[in-house]
């Protein structure tokens, strides 16, 4: 398959396991947590639907209280956000997840998440199995170990998935200056330093 840009009009954002207790083991904790959120708020400016995953909430905790925070944000503009909590790694395996996903005609999947080697990979590569365009984010995604993740993201290049970063998404969503979008994302750009 040949690398594509996103596009707002056939992308859509999956933010996997970003919970509190799991949250609490990764390194990168706040990185993460906040990349989930900036590409959520993109999400929000440029009208791009998102699907938020809880992994077993009964042991790994709510959504990180930023990230919900801004998901709710988004509700309230009457974006679409989808929710799915499960048990099975490959997102791909739990109904709700798949109908939130299948009900658009979106054939673009941008990933963030934890953790890189289990939920994000077998997600991604179940996706471009099933023939999506698959964007997993490096720097949105983390394991307990960052020889995991690397070696998580080394495998997802190999398997054909587009590895790319925060900043390159929310300017490929945007895709050019001088617009209100524009003016939008250098504020959210600003914010985040």
């Amino acid at each position: 398959m040949t690398a594509t840009l996103l596009n707002a009009e056939n992308a859509m954002l999956l933010i996997l396991d970003v919970q509190q207790r799991l949250a609490a083991a990764m390194a990168r904790r706040d990185e993460v947590s906040g990349s989930s959120e900036f590409l959520a708020a993109v999400a929000g400016i440029v009208g791009v639907p998102v699907v938020v995953t809880r992994q077993y909430p009964a042991g790994l905790g709510d959504i990180e209280p930023g990230l919900a925070e801004t998901l709710a944000a988004l509700e309230a503009e009457g974006l679409t956000v989808d929710r799915a909590d499960k048990v099975a790694f490959d997102c791909f395996q739990e109904p709700t997840f798949r109908n939130a996903v299948d009900s658009t005609d979106r054939r673009q999947l941008i990933i963030v998440g934890m953790e890189s080697h289990i939920c994000v990979t077998q997600t991604a590569i179940s996706g471009l199995v099933a023939g999506w365009d698959v964007h997993v984010v490096e720097d949105g995604c983390c394991s307990r170990s960052e020889r995991a993740h690397l070696g998580a993201m080394d495998r997802l290049r190999a398997a054909g998935v587009v590895v790319t970063c925060v900043e390159s998404v929310a300017y490929e969503l945007v895709g050019e200056a001088g617009t209100s979008q524009f003016k939008a994302l250098l504020g959210l750009v600003k914010q985040r330093g």
